[in-house]
């Protein structure tokens, strides 16, 4: 069973935790998230399809990302989900955080903070291991790639994330 750190809504841990996914979050309490952007040193971005299975969002391109676990800071988490997901192991690649923003889902009892991280190295196609039960496939897509799948609403999280993509 993994569990999530709480946090309040100055992103300061509570003291308690959650168990993963269970949305029954009270008013002013969070969880923290991360969104890891992946850029080569050519100027593409590494993306992942999603399985068509996960029950939101099927099919949809994205970055590498998932929940902090109780104990874990944000930079630790970001760095194991890009490897868990991609096989690229981050640690020493130029870059680093970026920025995070909140979002608040009182209806939903989900009430999160997302801290984006980009990091920039070189890899070949060969080093990629994807995580099989997350992604169907990847891209090195250029930002007007990235753009265009925004566009059609088919890439998570972009309007909150396009900074990450710019220079």
């Amino acid at each position: 069973m993994e569990y999530w750190d709480i946090y309040d809504s100055n992103k300061k841990r509570t003291g308690r935790t959650m168990k993963r996914n269970d949305w029954n979050m009270q008013p002013g309490d969070y969880h923290l998230t991360v969104q890891g952007v992946v850029r080569h040193k050519d100027g593409r971005f590494l993306i992942t399809k999603r399985v068509m299975t996960k029950q939101w969002a099927p099919g949809w391109w994205e970055v590498s990302g998932g929940g902090v676990m109780a104990g874990e800071d944000s930079a630790d988490a970001v760095r194991r989900e890009i490897l868990e997901e991609t096989g690229l192991d981050v640690t020493g690649w130029d870059g680093g955080y970026l920025f995070s923003y909140r979002r608040d889902n009182p209806e939903e009892g989900d009430n999160y903070f997302v801290d984006i991280y980009r990091f920039t190295g070189e890899f070949s196609e060969d080093d990629l291991k994807l995580q099989q039960n997350e992604t169907d496939g990847y891209m090195l897509a250029t930002l007007d790639q990235i753009e265009a799948f925004a566009k059609q609403g088919i890439f998570l999280h972009y309007d909150s994330i396009k900074k990450a993509f710019e220079d």
